[in-house]
Protein backbone atom coordinates (compact mmCIF):
# COMPACT_ATOMS: atom_id res chain seq x y z
CA UNK A 1 0.00 0.00 0.00
CA UNK A 2 1.47 3.80 -0.84
CA UNK A 3 2.48 6.00 1.58
CA UNK A 4 0.45 9.42 1.88
CA UNK A 5 4.08 10.93 0.28
CA UNK A 6 3.82 8.79 -2.40
CA UNK A 7 -0.02 8.85 -3.24
CA UNK A 8 1.30 13.00 -3.29
CA UNK A 9 3.92 12.73 -4.86
CA UNK A 10 2.07 10.34 -8.32
CA UNK A 11 -0.05 13.35 -8.53
CA UNK A 12 2.24 16.40 -8.85
CA UNK A 13 4.08 14.12 -11.40
CA UNK A 14 0.66 12.98 -13.22
CA UNK A 15 0.14 16.50 -13.79
CA UNK A 16 3.71 16.99 -15.74
CA UNK A 17 2.94 13.68 -17.57
CA UNK A 18 -0.45 14.82 -18.88
CA UNK A 19 0.77 17.83 -19.71
CA UNK A 20 3.28 16.84 -21.76
CA UNK A 21 1.45 14.19 -23.39
CA UNK A 22 -1.17 17.19 -24.72
CA UNK A 23 -3.80 15.45 -22.23
CA UNK A 24 -5.38 18.94 -21.12
CA UNK A 25 -8.60 17.09 -20.25
CA UNK A 26 -6.52 14.90 -17.82
CA UNK A 27 -4.35 17.82 -16.14
CA UNK A 28 -7.99 19.66 -15.83
CA UNK A 29 -9.00 16.46 -14.47
CA UNK A 30 -6.86 17.32 -11.70
CA UNK A 31 -7.57 20.43 -10.81
CA UNK A 32 -11.44 19.42 -10.49
CA UNK A 33 -11.82 20.73 -6.97
CA UNK A 34 -9.02 23.18 -6.85
CA UNK A 35 -8.10 26.48 -7.76
CA UNK A 36 -5.42 26.99 -9.67
CA UNK A 37 -2.85 30.61 -10.04
CA UNK A 38 0.38 32.31 -11.13
CA UNK A 39 2.63 34.79 -9.28
CA UNK A 40 2.44 36.76 -12.56
CA UNK A 41 -1.32 36.81 -13.54
CA UNK A 42 -4.39 38.49 -11.03
CA UNK A 43 -6.73 35.44 -11.92
CA UNK A 44 -7.93 32.56 -9.85
CA UNK A 45 -9.29 29.66 -12.21
CA UNK A 46 -11.69 27.28 -10.21
CA UNK A 47 -12.33 23.70 -11.42
CA UNK A 48 -12.16 21.85 -14.33
CA UNK A 49 -13.64 23.85 -17.09
CA UNK A 50 -11.71 27.18 -16.19
CA UNK A 51 -8.17 25.10 -16.06
CA UNK A 52 -8.81 23.35 -19.68
CA UNK A 53 -9.81 26.42 -21.01
CA UNK A 54 -6.46 27.91 -19.95
CA UNK A 55 -4.14 25.22 -21.48
CA UNK A 56 -6.48 24.92 -24.24
CA UNK A 57 -6.92 28.93 -25.28
CA UNK A 58 -2.41 29.21 -24.87
CA UNK A 59 -0.43 26.05 -24.63
CA UNK A 60 0.90 25.25 -28.55
CA UNK A 61 0.41 21.83 -29.55
CA UNK A 62 2.00 20.08 -32.77
CA UNK A 63 0.36 16.65 -33.55
CA UNK A 64 -0.92 16.39 -30.40
CA UNK A 65 1.96 17.20 -28.11
CA UNK A 66 3.47 20.38 -26.88
CA UNK A 67 6.92 19.20 -27.78
CA UNK A 68 7.87 19.70 -23.88
CA UNK A 69 9.07 17.54 -20.86
CA UNK A 70 8.43 18.94 -17.15
CA UNK A 71 11.08 17.87 -14.71
CA UNK A 72 9.98 18.39 -11.21
CA UNK A 73 12.03 18.03 -8.42
CA UNK A 74 13.15 19.28 -5.06
CA UNK A 75 9.65 17.86 -3.54
CA UNK A 76 9.01 18.56 -0.02
CA UNK A 77 5.89 16.99 0.99
CA UNK A 78 4.09 17.82 4.39
CA UNK A 79 0.83 15.85 5.49
CA UNK A 80 -1.64 16.54 8.22
CA UNK A 81 -2.73 13.27 8.77
CA UNK A 82 -5.56 15.15 11.62
CA UNK A 83 -6.84 17.19 9.28
CA UNK A 84 -6.57 15.01 6.33
CA UNK A 85 -4.87 17.77 4.61
CA UNK A 86 -1.27 18.28 2.83
CA UNK A 87 1.29 20.76 1.20
CA UNK A 88 3.43 20.39 -1.08
CA UNK A 89 6.46 22.59 -2.67
CA UNK A 90 8.53 21.87 -5.87
CA UNK A 91 10.51 22.89 -8.74
CA UNK A 92 9.86 22.85 -12.02
CA UNK A 93 12.40 23.06 -15.30
CA UNK A 94 10.45 22.81 -18.78
CA UNK A 95 12.48 21.78 -21.67
CA UNK A 96 11.21 21.79 -25.12
CA UNK A 97 12.15 21.32 -28.44
CA UNK A 98 10.97 21.72 -32.02
CA UNK A 99 12.75 21.84 -35.66
CA UNK A 100 12.48 25.49 -35.59
CA UNK A 101 13.79 25.74 -31.70
CA UNK A 102 16.96 23.64 -31.13
CA UNK A 103 16.37 21.73 -27.59
CA UNK A 104 16.22 24.10 -24.33
CA UNK A 105 14.96 25.08 -21.03
CA UNK A 106 12.18 27.41 -21.74
CA UNK A 107 11.15 28.41 -18.35
CA UNK A 108 11.40 27.38 -14.49
CA UNK A 109 10.05 28.08 -11.39
CA UNK A 110 8.14 26.62 -8.52
CA UNK A 111 4.52 24.72 -7.70
CA UNK A 112 3.32 25.50 -3.98
CA UNK A 113 0.30 22.90 -4.04
CA UNK A 114 -2.33 21.80 -1.65
CA UNK A 115 -4.31 18.85 -1.30
CA UNK A 116 -7.37 17.27 0.83
CA UNK A 117 -8.01 13.25 1.05
CA UNK A 118 -11.26 12.20 0.37
CA UNK A 119 -12.44 10.88 3.66
CA UNK A 120 -15.04 8.20 2.08
CA UNK A 121 -12.52 6.76 -1.08
CA UNK A 122 -9.18 7.66 0.71
CA UNK A 123 -7.88 9.07 -2.30
CA UNK A 124 -5.86 12.49 -2.21
CA UNK A 125 -6.80 15.68 -4.81
CA UNK A 126 -5.35 19.27 -5.52
CA UNK A 127 -7.50 21.66 -4.00
CA UNK A 128 -4.73 24.77 -4.60
CA UNK A 129 -1.86 25.37 -6.77
CA UNK A 130 0.25 28.63 -7.41
CA UNK A 131 2.84 28.24 -10.05
CA UNK A 132 5.35 30.34 -9.35
CA UNK A 133 7.64 31.63 -12.58
CA UNK A 134 11.18 32.51 -11.39
CA UNK A 135 13.06 32.12 -14.97
CA UNK A 136 11.78 32.89 -18.54
CA UNK A 137 13.14 31.76 -21.53
CA UNK A 138 12.50 31.28 -25.39
CA UNK A 139 8.52 30.61 -25.09
CA UNK A 140 7.36 31.73 -28.54
CA UNK A 141 7.38 27.66 -29.54
CA UNK A 142 5.15 26.98 -26.55
CA UNK A 143 2.79 29.39 -26.42
CA UNK A 144 -0.14 30.58 -28.07
CA UNK A 145 0.01 34.17 -26.53
CA UNK A 146 2.16 35.68 -24.32
CA UNK A 147 0.51 34.67 -21.25
CA UNK A 148 3.53 35.24 -18.53
CA UNK A 149 2.79 38.80 -16.83
CA UNK A 150 6.62 40.76 -15.94
CA UNK A 151 7.23 40.37 -12.61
Amino acid sequence: MATDHEDLSTLIYTYAERLDAGDFEGVADLFARATFRSDRRPEVRRGRDEVLAVYGDTVAVYDGSPCTKHVTTNLIVEVDAARATATARSYYTVLQARPELPLQVIIAGRYHDRFARDPAAHTWHFTDRLVFVDLVGDLRCHLKRNVIASP
